[in-house]
């Protein structure tokens, strides 16, 4: 896409100024004032409205609980989409046919019907700059490992393993109170909201899946959705692997939650322990080297810096609508083959793998971004 040439700001509306801004995208904003200025928001709640504005600073003026009257507004070039699954793909087809370009909370749809329909806006809409927020493409650990992984560090990937558990009951004020999300409208539940972040980080490292055969457990009755979701894949660099994702209601015992990428030189495992995250390559000869990675907000920043990006200058999407919807057909699939107790096909999914987004204009890994990171051979 080619850029526009100008410098000034984006001028940004959001549509939806709940959790998702409150605990996510407002810190990345509040960090990215050369590249955007919020002139509006709309939300059908008065009261969230009301909350942003006194936190945000930004005028309770430019506020409006009907977001096509944001959409109408000559002062907003682009929005952020931060509403409830079910409601994201009309507010992004509105975004767009007003002429705004779009960045737009994920997954793509309720369904595999859905991601089609999303898919289709890309074509009908190519002048437009459309970005899905999947921020675990834009994280720095993850992107770290992807670069090691690049350059060979562990040699030829031929299994992977992750095991993520971890007790969920809803919680006023959190994202696992949020009532749409207990009682789902879109398949697969937390798999969908959660695990579609998984599948991403999955792919970052492993490349695209190709067969898939998945498992469900019904096991938290806070929740009307499966709780337990355990997935063989089998990708097309031959390599295979096994994630495993355990939400129960009831008290569990700390998990590691590490991911492990076992190669033919070497092994390399993501981790986290309270405020950072950790990758760590262990060599043939069993010695280690860890980095740290802090004071980072789990690649949001990075995500609305490559959307302005795109606009300003014309710099390639990370986040498309593509690698949203195969990243949702991953979660669709294993749901599929747990219900018909076959191992499905992923074969119309792949894009190609996705590209390992590098600040524009630079060339490493981490030029000019915020956050703190560190080496720690063994």
């Amino acid at each position: 896409m080619a850029g526009n040439g100008r410098t000034e700001p984006i001028r940004l509306g959001l549509i939806g100024t709940g959790l998702a801004v409150a605990q996510l995208h407002w810190k990345a904003l509040r960090q990215l004032t050369d590249r955007f200025v919020v002139t509006a928001f709309a939300d059908r709640s008065a009261r969230q409205g009301e909350h942003f504005s006194s936190y945000s600073g930004v005028d309770l003026a430019d506020f409006t609980a009907d977001y096509h009257q944001l959409l109408a507004r000559d002062d907003v070039e682009a929005v952020l989409i931060s509403v409830p699954i079910p409601d994201l793909y009309q507010v992004a087809k509105d975004s767009l046919a007003a002429g705004k370009h779009v960045v737009c909370e994920k997954p793509t749809g309720t369904d595999e019907r859905q991601a089609r329909q999303f898919l289709a806006l890309a074509d009908e809409y190519p002048d437009r700059t459309i970005l899905i927020g999947e921020n675990f493409f834009y994280r720095d650990d993850i992107r770290f490992a992807r670069a090691l992984l690049d350059d060979d560090a562990i040699g030829e990937v031929h299994l992977m393993a992750w095991r993520v558990a971890g007790q969920i009951v809803p919680q006023e004020g959190r994202f696992n109170g949020t009532p749409w999300r207990l009682r789902p409208q879109y398949r697969g539940g937390m798999h969908l909201d959660i695990g579609i972040h998984h599948i991403a980080q999955i792919r970052m490292l492993c490349g695209d899946p190709v067969r898939a055969h998945g498992a469900v457990q019904w096991a938290n009755s806070t929740i009307d959705s499966p709780s337990d979701l355990t997935l063989n894949l089998v990708f097309a660099s031959g390599a295979i692997g096994n994630y495993t994702a355990s939400y129960p209601e009831i008290a569990i015992p700390p998990e590691p939650n590490d991911m492990r990428l076992y190669g033919t030189e070497g092994v390399l495992t993501l981790d986290e322990t309270n405020a950072q995250r950790r990758v760590t390559l262990i060599r043939p000869d069993g010695t280690t080297e860890t980095n740290l990675f802090r004071g980072m907000d789990n690649g949001y920043y990075n995500e609305l810096s490559n959307f302005a990006d795109a606009i300003r200058h014309g710099a390639e999407v990370v986040g498309t609508i593509q690698q949203s919807v195969t990243n949702m057909l991953v979660i669709l699939r294993a749901m599929d083959s747990a219900e018909q107790g076959v191992v499905t096909s992923l074969a119309d999914a792949s894009p190609g793998g996705v590209p390992l987004w590098r600040p524009h204009g630079a060339t490493g890994l981490f030029d000019g971004l915020p956050g703190e990171r560190a080496a720690t051979p063994a």
